[in-house]
């Protein structure tokens, strides 16, 4: 029985050690794919004796998918760059099992520049390889949910500009039939009865407004202008007037400092003014001034409504331009949670901008434009 082989007694001058217990699987192939040598360590992890493989061919040592891999890239890589580096192979052992591992290789020549062999060295890599593979899959499922979620937005707005459009029809019926009603003899509980029937439907066209500017938004034509130069005061005093009108128990303030005519879109503007009222008749202190601001400042148009009452949560202020947010809110006051976010979306499209301020002393929702 022969005596197992003694090491230096300076292991850094072992080489022949390093190569057979280095903390990394060793190989060295022909140009073909056979074996010339492989370490103990690369032995011990797939099972045969060391002196077994030389002779055989690599392929050998991979599982199908390596030996597929192997053939039809890894070669071809090596004959044309001469090497490659962390490539992911699977080895087989010979207990039916898998070892992972990350592959260098690099070529030595022949002084005609041929290859005469190739040098390998193989890192074992499950935990990598299995996070490379959770990553994947996460990036995968990630993928597919934003496709999905695409994929619902669109249908979803598509579905809601239809919707809008066509329920525009039976409202023109139900507004035709009820200035029908008014012109005959009716009683006092058929006056009331009209009388609501126009309020609601004056609501319904409200809303059917915000579904159809929001879907035109999101579809992406954004919201459309139509721009004049004209005075602003009195497009706010009839905004105004007719909040005022129809809730005679609110205070609304209005003051104008614009003596110059602007250019700007009176029905859009009136819209935004009139949501930002609407917001602060439902969330304001009903005792308290609702306090209509416009002046110029610095070449841009300064336009803000104020109100009293409970300030809004700060984790809220966020998220009010979102679309169908409503925050908190009774259910006598929820409407679809569009009328901020199409008042924002009007500055936008005037080039300005909608912010909100609010503490304990007044909620501010103010619009800044330029007025070139």
């Amino acid at each position: 029985m022969s005596e197992p082989p003694t090491i230096d007694s300076d292991p850094a001058n072992n080489i022949a050690d390093l190569y057979e217990h280095a903390p990394v699987g060793l190989l060295t192939v022909r140009p073909d794919g056979s074996i010339i040598k492989a370490n103990t360590t690369l032995a011990g992890w797939i099972g045969p004796d060391r002196r077994a493989l030389p002779g055989r061919p690599l392929r050998d040592l991979l599982t199908l998918p390596g030996r597929v891999m192997y053939e039809t890239s890894l070669a071809p890589l090596l004959s044309l760059q001469g090497g490659f580096e962390e490539v992911a192979l699977d080895l087989a052992t010979s207990e039916g099992g898998v070892v992972q591992v990350l592959a260098n290789a690099a070529s030595r020549l022949t002084p005609a520049g041929d290859v005469a062999l190739i040098h390998l060295a193989l890192f074992r890599s499950p935990e990598r390889r299995s996070y490379e593979r959770q990553l994947q899959a996460r990036e995968e499922t990630a993928r597919l949910r934003l496709a999905a979620e695409r994929d619902t937005a669109e249908l979803r707005e598509q579905f809601i500009a239809v919707l809008g459009h066509d329920l525009r029809n039976p409202l023109a019926a139900i507004v035709g039939a009820a200035r029908l009603l008014r012109r005959e003899n009716l009683s006092s509980k058929g006056v009331q009865v009209t009388e609501l029937m126009e309020a609601s439907v004056d609501r319904m066209a409200g809303l059917i407004d915000d579904v159809m500017d929001f879907a035109r938004g999101r579809l992406g034509s954004g919201i459309g202008l139509h721009r004049q130069s004209g005075p602003l005061e009195p497009v706010l005093r009839q905004v105004v007037g007719e909040l005022e009108a129809s809730h005679p128990s609110r205070a609304f303030l209005l003051e104008v400092d614009v003596p110059e005519p602007i250019a700007f879109d009176p029905g859009r503007l009136a819209q935004l003014v009139s949501n930002l009222l609407g917001n602060a008749l439902t969330h304001g202190d009903p005792k308290s001034s609702i306090r209509v601001h416009a002046a110029v400042a610095d070449g841009s148009l300064e336009l803000w409504v104020a109100n009293g009452g409970a300030p809004i949560p700060p984790a809220a202020l966020p998220r009010l331009f979102q679309p169908f947010f409503r925050g908190e809110v009774r259910a006598s006051q929820q409407g679809l949670g569009l009328g901020l976010h199409i008042a924002s979306e009007i500055a936008k499209a005037h080039g300005g901008a909608l912010s909100v301020a609010s503490d304990a002393v007044e909620t501010r929702f103010t619009l800044r434009m330029p007025l070139g």
